[in-house]
C-alpha cells in the first residue's frame, strides 16, 4: 500500500512553526525548562497558553504522534496534554507560550522585546491560514485535531 504524501500546504505550515521555534531556541536567553510542569497546572496558575492556528496544527501533530486522536480535559484543571506520569506528552511540539512562559523555576517570562518578531511571524502565519487570532490551548488543539481527521 502506497504511503499518503503530506499536503504541501500543511508541510509548509509545520515547517514555518518549527522554524520559529528553532529560532527561539537559538536566542541567547537563559532557560532551564527540563519539562518542569508547575506552569502546566492552569487552574492553580490562572494562566493558559494561547495558540495561533499554525501552532495548534503543529501541537495536534504532536498529539497524534503520542498515539491520541482526541484531547480529554485534565481532571485537576491542568493542561490536557499532560500524560498519566504528569509530564508533557507533546514536549517537542509544545506551543510558543509554553516555551516563553511565566514559569519562574525555568527562567521566567521572556521579555516581549526579545520575541516580538517571532510572535509577529506566528500571527502572520495565522492570518495566511485564515485563523482568527490566538485561542486557548484546549479548544485550539481540539479543533485542529478534528479538522485533520
Amino acid at each position: 500500500m502506497a504511503r499518503k504524501q503530506p499536503d504541501p500546504a500543511l508541510r509548509a505550515t509545520l515547517d514555518e512553526v518549527k522554524a520559529v521555534y528553532a529560532e527561539l531556541e537559538n536566542r541567547p536567553l537563559q532557560r532551564d525548562c527540563q519539562m518542569r510542569v508547575q506552569c502546566c497546572h492552569f487552574r492553580l496558575t490562572g494562566k493558559t497558553p494561547f495558540l495561533t492556528l499554525g501552532e495548534a496544527i503543529y501541537a495536534a501533530q504532536g498529539v497524534r504522534a503520542s498515539g491520541r486522536k482526541v484531547m480529554k480535559p485534565h481532571p485537576e484543571g491542568a493542561c490536557p496534554l499532560l500524560g498519566k506520569d504528569g509530564r508533557c506528552t507533546i514536549y517537542a511540539h509544545r506551543p510558543f507560550g509554553c516555551r516563553t512562559h511565566f514559569c519562574q523555576p525555568a527562567g521566567g517570562m521572556y521579555p516581549r522585546k526579545h520575541i516580538a518578531d517571532l510572535i509577529h511571524r506566528l500571527e502572520a502565519l495565522d492570518e495566511k491560514l485564515g485563523g482568527d487570532g490566538s485561542r486557548e490551548l484546549e479548544p485550539a488543539v481540539a479543533d485542529a485535531l478534528e479538522e485533520s481527521r
